[in-house]
């Protein structure tokens, strides 16, 4: 198993905190997004560890872990960040992205799913959105699970919380098997250089979940790995402050816990 960590984007919501950083460098009570996530990540056994990096890349430099580059980072998006990997990509990963932090045993409940594309995803991510935003009603995407443990539609902006049980994380295992759809699926979509069914989003300004939703649309079963907590995301300038004063107070545990 290998994980690959994405980290080429610039972050302008973090506002003046990305200014001179790639999000990912972001300190976070003593270590970055970044440094963090290695060590959870070795913490689950996993041992081989990329960054595909972009905006500010010097400034992402650890031992032990290779590195693949977006150049076009600034006009491309997530799915082209992970194009640049490929080489990397030949046999099972964990690709996270990088700004946020997730326990060591929520990785390996990752790593030992059984399914060629797995998904980590929260149950109780309401308590987290409370804590970010002082309601639920806020940045809201779908993601719906079948009574298979399957999800069937996912990343559609959406107004409601309403029956929005799960929260896409930014976490997803590919087994190998799953790459090659992934791979395929990618291909077919770049020949035809069309919008993303999902996003709207030219080609290469793809999401991850542009990529999920057709091998969704496939056939491709792709499972729901859930979580009870056990994360946390730093989009904003906001989620930044106030989860690293939550860290600090106890309001957020060590093990990524909200308390209400």
């Amino acid at each position: 198993m290998k994980a690959l960590i994405l980290a080429a984007g610039s972050g302008t919501r973090m506002g003046k905190y990305t200014e001179n950083l790639p999000k990912g460098m972001l300190n976070v009570n003593g270590r970055t997004l970044i440094e963090r996530q290695i060590e959870t990540l070795r913490a689950a056994g996993i041992g081989d560890i990329a960054v595909a990096t972009g905006y500010k890349s010097e400034k992402i430099a650890y031992a032990g872990v290779k590195y693949y580059h977006n150049a076009e980072y600034a006009t491309t998006n997530m799915l082209e960040t992970i194009m640049c990997a490929k080489a990397f990509l030949n046999d099972d990963v964990l690709i996270a992205y990088s700004d946020i932090m997730y326990t060591p045993e929520l990785a390996k409940k990752c790593v030992e799913a059984k399914a060629d594309i797995g998904v980590a995803v929260d149950k109780d991510w309401k308590k987290l959105w409370k804590l970010r935003y002082d309601t639920v009603d806020f940045d809201l995407e779908t993601l719906f699970v079948d009574e298979n443990g399957n999800i069937t539609d996912l990343g559609r902006e959406t107004n409601s919380s309403e029956g929005l049980d799960y929260r896409y994380i930014g976490l997803i295992k590919f087994s190998k098997v799953g790459l090659k759809s992934a791979f395929d699926i990618y291909g077919t979509r770049k020949k035809e250089n069309a919008p993303w069914p999902q996003s709207g989003k030219e080609f290469k300004k793809g999401y991850m979940t542009d990529l999920l939703s057709e091998l969704i649309r496939s056939g491709m079963a792709v499972k729901a790995i859930v979580s009870a907590g056990g994360w946390a995301e730093f989009d904003t300038a906001q989620d930044y402050e106030r989860l690293s004063e939550a860290l600090k107070n106890g309001k957020l545990t060590q093990n990524l816990m909200v308390k209400e």
